[in-house]
């Protein structure tokens, strides 16, 4: 059942819950809503209280203007007072480093987990972030939303003839409506570094994954997300890529969130 809260500065944040047991909140990563989390929410409902929400920009969730990560943070805060005052927090991809900047900022979180939080890791990945970021902008405040969602599809290296098909799908539509929201994810990715000050703010134990199958920058960022928090811990997933499987990936965020 879909249920609001209002978060600070009056945006309305629509929510589902689901199951009983412990909190936890999943917050979805660019180009998704909390129906992309939902699958995830299902495997942990039996013995968790899950709940999935539209990240403002989204779905249906409002949006207010100007946009600062803060905003999102206080989004979370509410959602948690929503759900009796704590809870744990799990982010996927980008939606990982809102959840990481979240729990640094001391919100009332039990334990935090993340899955392949795409911060870059060497120089060259440092200045694609930063052309990235620049073009998107440039598009999104032109009005061409298309275009950003095609330098997104390229900035996650989909290849040309998958971006035209992209183009041509069904799904094109609802694409284009949330790619404001792609400046979101960007900024809450920062320069694109690790923030490692900012995660040894975490006091709560953290968990950091990525997929056994996936390439080894993924493993370099996840270690270095572990390393830099003082109760962080890496993990693998197995078999698993960036499109992980909510069945594989459920039992091993369950075991960590259940303390």
């Amino acid at each position: 059942m879909e249920m609001t809260t209002v978060s600070r500065d009056g945006t309305r944040i629509a929510y589902e819950r689901s199951g009983q047991g412990p909190a936890v909140v999943l917050v979805s990563g660019a180009m998704s809503t909390g129906a992309t989390t939902a699958p995830l929410a299902a495997e942990l409902s039996g013995r968790f209280d899950v709940t999935v929400y539209d990240r403002r920009g989204r779905g249906e969730s409002g949006d207010t203007a100007p946009y600062a990560v803060e905003r999102e943070i206080e989004d979370l805060s509410a959602l948690i007072e929503a759900l009796g005052g704590e809870a744990s927090l799990y982010g996927m991809s980008s939606g990982g480093a809102l959840v990481l900047r979240a729990a640094a900022s001391g919100l009332p979180v039990r334990r935090v987990a993340v899955y392949e939080v795409p911060y870059a890791m060497d120089d060259a990945a440092v200045r694609a972030a930063a052309q990235y970021t620049e073009r998107l902008a440039e598009a999104l405040g032109q009005g061409r939303h298309g275009d950003a969602v095609e330098l997104f599809l390229r900035h996650t290296g989909l290849g040309e003839e998958m971006i035209r098909g992209a183009r041509q799908s069904p799904m094109w539509a609802g694409m284009e409506s949330v790619a404001p929201s792609l400046a979101y994810d960007d900024a809450v990715l920062g320069d694109g570094r690790v923030p490692r000050s900012e995660i040894a703010a975490i006091t709560v134990p953290l968990l950091v994954l990525a997929g056994a199958a996936s390439d080894a920058w993924w493993h370099e960022a996840a270690r270095a997300i572990a390393e830099a928090a003082p109760d962080g811990r890496y993990g693998t997933v197995d078999r698993q890529t960036h499109m992980v499987e909510p069945g594989v990936l459920a039992p091993v965020l369950a075991e960590f969130l259940a303390g």
